[in-house]
């Protein structure tokens, strides 16, 4: 019984459970395979309490190189490298329940925010041009391909599904947040949406 490790209950940090030797099941070796088998898009739609936000922040410890809290996994035997590539994670999560405005000034903080931790600034009022420069410059700054996890990223339209005009303007913001993903795919090491 004394070998036995708790369940990590609400925890969606891996770090985290990692640290505090909490159960774990190893599904590092899908997540290897995922980022090795030559796809660079990757989309995840699972129900809620799926684990969802613990494989976004799973893929986050790995792609920032952090070796050490992967030991006895199975991505340890696996990967040779262990590259540290500039991580954006970007969680839609708190997006909700909020009118066109409000869900620009979101996105505008969730960029700076980003920006911040990697001491870049751009005052720019348009989300997909910071994004497209956040990369950019990112990938100029490091010499390493940007690795983008996104998790909820339908969040901000799921209250507002049945209210067509409300439905369209959040859409269109949400469409044009996410659209420099595809003009930056020479930067791009990585993408992972979950919703």
């Amino acid at each position: 019984m004394a070998n036995l490790k708790r369940y990590p209950v609400g925890l969606q940090t891996f770090e985290e459970v990692v640290k505090r030797n909490l159960l774990y099941i190893d599904k590092t070796e899908y997540l290897y395979r995922m980022t090795h088998d030559g796809g660079k898009y990757f989309f995840l739609s699972r129900p809620r309490r799926f684990g969802k936000s613990l494989l976004v922040s799973t893929f986050k410890s790995y792609f920032e190189g952090k070796k050490d809290l992967f030991k006895g996994l199975a991505i340890e035997r696996l990967e040779k490298e262990w590259t540290e590539y500039p991580v954006l994670h970007f969680s839609m999560a708190s997006g909700k329940h909020m009118g066109k405005e409000q869900l620009q000034r979101y996105l505008l903080y969730i960029l700076k925010d980003n920006e911040e931790n990697y001491g870049i600034s751009n005052e720019a009022t348009d989300p997909n041009l910071r994004l497209s420069y956040l990369i950019r410059t990112l990938y100029q700054k490091t010499g390493h391909q940007v690795v983008v996890l996104i998790d909820e990223y339908d969040a901000p339209l799921l209250d507002v599904v049945h209210e067509e005009t409300s439905l369209n303007d959040l859409r269109d913001i949400m469409r044009n947040f996410y659209s420099p993903l595809k003009d930056c795919e020479p930067y791009l090491r990585f993408v992972f949406l979950t919703g």
